[in-house]
Parts: C-alpha cells; sequence; structure tokens
C-alpha cells in the first residue's frame, strides 16, 4: 500500500534516530487494557479517533502560528489509531470471535472521519503544505480501514489464514536454510572415528587384489 511507501521514506530520511512516541496516552492505554472483549475495544478506539479529529478541526480552525507542528502529531496519532483498529478487527477474526457491532461503528464513524480529512484537504489551507503528508498517510489509512471494514468476514478469515501459512512456510524455510549451513560441504569428512564420504557412507581403504608373487617379485616383461 502507499501509505507503508510513505512511511518508510520519512523513517529513513530521518535515520531512525529517533524512537517513535506514544500515540496513546497513559490514561488510554490503561482503559484499552481492561477492555478485553473486541467489540468493546473498537468502539474505545473510535472514540479516541474521534478525540484527535475534535481537535484537529478546532485548531486548524484557529489562524495560529505554529500550528503545523501540533496538526502533524494529531493527524499521524490518528493514523495509528485507524491501524489499531485493523489489528482488533484482524486478530478477533482469527479467533473467530464475533465483531459485528464493533464493524458497524467502525464503518460509520470512519465514512464521517474520511469526509472530514478530504475537507481539510480540499481547503487548502495556507499552512497545509507543512503537515500535507501527514494528511494524506490518514487519508489512505481510513480509506484502506473502510475498505477493510466492508470485505466479508469469511473472505477476510481465508486471507488472514493464508497469510498465517505463508509467514510459517516462511519461518519453516528460514529454520532450513539455516541448518543446511552446517551439512556436510567437502568430499570426504571425519566423524566419531570414521572417515565419511560426501554421499553418507563410510570410506573403506581400498582392498590390494589377490596375487602369487612372493614379496619382492615382481611380473616378468611382456613379449
Amino acid at each position: 500500500m502507499k501509505r507503508f511507501a510513505v512511511l518508510l521514506l520519512m523513517a529513513a530520511s530521518a535515520g531512525c534516530l529517533f524512537a517513535q512516541r506514544d500515540f496513546l496516552t497513559s490514561d488510554e492505554i490503561e482503559k484499552i487494557r481492561e477492555a478485553q472483549e473486541p467489540n468493546a475495544r473498537l468502539n474505545l478506539y473510535l472514540l479516541f479517533a474521534r478525540q484527535r479529529m475534535d481537535q484537529l478541526q478546532q485548531l486548524l480552525g484557529k489562524d495560529k502560528k505554529g500550528r503545523s507542528l501540533a496538526a502533524r502529531e494529531l493527524l499521524d496519532d490518528y493514523s495509528r489509531i485507524i491501524d489499531a483498529i485493523d489489528n482488533v478487527s484482524n486478530d478477533a477474526i482469527k479467533r473467530k470471535q464475533l465483531v459485528v457491532e464493533g464493524t458497524v461503528a467502525v464503518m460509520t464513524a470512519e465514512k464521517k472521519f474520511l469526509g472530514q480529512l478530504e475537507k481539510i484537504r480540499d481547503g487548502a489551507l495556507p499552512d497545509l503544505g507543512l503537515y500535507e503528508v501527514a494528511l494524506r498517510e490518514a487519508i489512505e489509512t481510513t480509506s484502506d480501514s473502510l475498505e477493510l471494514a466492508h470485505d466479508d468476514p469469511g473472505k477476510r478469515s481465508v486471507q488472514l489464514n493464508n497469510e498465517i501459512d505463508h509467514k510459517v512456510k516462511d519461518a519453516e524455510d528460514m529454520i532450513a536454510a539455516e541448518d543446511s549451513k552446517g551439512k556436510v560441504t567437502e568430499a570426504v569428512n571425519v566423524v566419531g572415528g570414521k572417515t565419511t564420504e560426501a554421499n553418507g557412507t563410510d570410506a573403506k581403504p581400498k582392498r590390494k587384489p589377490p596375487t602369487l608373487l612372493k614379496p619382492g617379485e615382481g611380473l616378468p616383461p611382456p613379449h
């Protein structure tokens, strides 16, 4: 997806020198921990996303200098909250938990969020260029999440299971590759005091053919 490419470019330009700050407050984190049921957790995340959106609109509604940094942070927090919503939904489907209530709430709220974000984009505020990347990221994140919410749960479950199977196979392939590095690479190796050939069979000294000649005697020259 495009938004992941943007994140990678931003991380590379920053040199990954700074740790990513928390996108939730300590109080919000505690509430999420307490909400073990997926529908409740989805609704909590939606509440936090709505609060960020309200704060953003209030901020941009006033012509105040230096607001661009706060706008970028609010947009970044919002995008990460939406990503968390998708993670909760996917995890619930993997566990075969019903999230109909939460999914309906997500679809309803994200449609509104998307309209608000697009309105900010189309408003072409004078300082838009200072937080345009974060705004574009938020719009793409919301669009992707809304599309995901519209997908049939059965279809998503199959896709998630296929993804899991693929990751398991990749892990097994990596383990096999690591194991292969420790295998015999030379033609003959000594293992446990025995000489072993590359095909795994014990290498034995070649036996001399039988002869009637006495020691020191040689064969007569040919006529």
